[in-house]
């Protein structure tokens, strides 16, 4: 019953996944209260009910269901659906989640441990973590860990995989990416330096809105060295 909710909910019939969610969840599924929560929270097949939502996702993070340890994080950091803005809370929830196998959760857990937001700052902790959400294919991760790698913090500093890190965000598409893979080829750090591979990796990265690279393509263009 379970795959026919996702299968409604996934074909956007929202009125007909809201009502499987409800059966299942009233029957103690914790992945259907879960889904009810999120339809709750984002006014699909009923209307936007942030307490209604908290509460679902609570009783399911009761059961340590992943994704509902990861959205009740989510209201505890930004401070939504009726609860007071708290890092520690989040920061715990976060980490359960990520323990989990939730590649997000491992990515905001790693975060909070880089800047030390509701917990000890810690690199290595953070280093760990962001290579967990690498290795599932999530971006920011593989980006942020190639700063640590640039920079030494948590890991003993290597340009090699700094350069590996920022390529696999790049190839992915993400603008912070492509734009910090452009600056290792201008400094020719951890490969042979390329100003015109520097260039069109800047470009790509001010076509995704990166408004540092914008800056720079605009100043080039205005200097007349570059036409975009």
């Amino acid at each position: 019953m379970i795959h026919n909710a996702h299968n409604a909910y996934n074909s956007q019939d929202f009125e007909k996944a809201f009502k499987l969610y409800e059966d299942l969840a009233n029957k103690g599924d914790a992945d259907a209260t879960t889904s009810l929560g999120f339809m709750y929270q984002n006014a699909q097949g009923c209307e936007k009910n942030d307490k209604k939502a908290l509460e679902l996702y609570t009783k399911a993070a009761e059961d340590k269901q992943p994704l509902a340890l990861f959205n009740l994080a989510v209201l505890y950091m930004n401070g939504l659906g009726g609860v007071e803005h708290d890092q520690f809370k989040a920061h715990e929830l976060f980490l359960e989640a990520a323990v989990k196998e939730v590649p997000q959760a491992m990515y905001e857990v790693a975060l909070m441990f880089e800047r030390g937001l509701g917990c000890v700052q810690n690199y290595s902790e953070a280093a760990f973590w962001y290579e967990e959400g690498a290795k599932r294919g999530h971006l920011e991760a593989f980006n942020n860990l190639g700063v640590l790698y640039k920079e030494g913090h948590g890991v003993i500093q290597d340009d090699a995989k700094c350069f590996i890190c920022f390529s696999r965000a790049a190839e992915g598409g993400l603008a912070q990416g492509l734009y910090n893979l452009g600056q290792l080829y201008d400094q020719g750090i951890g490969c042979e330096q390329d100003h015109d591979k520097a260039l069109d990796y800047c470009r790509k990265a001010a076509y995704k809105g990166h408004e540092k690279a914008k800056a720079i393509i605009k100043e080039l263009q205005e200097d007349g060295k570059i036409v975009f």
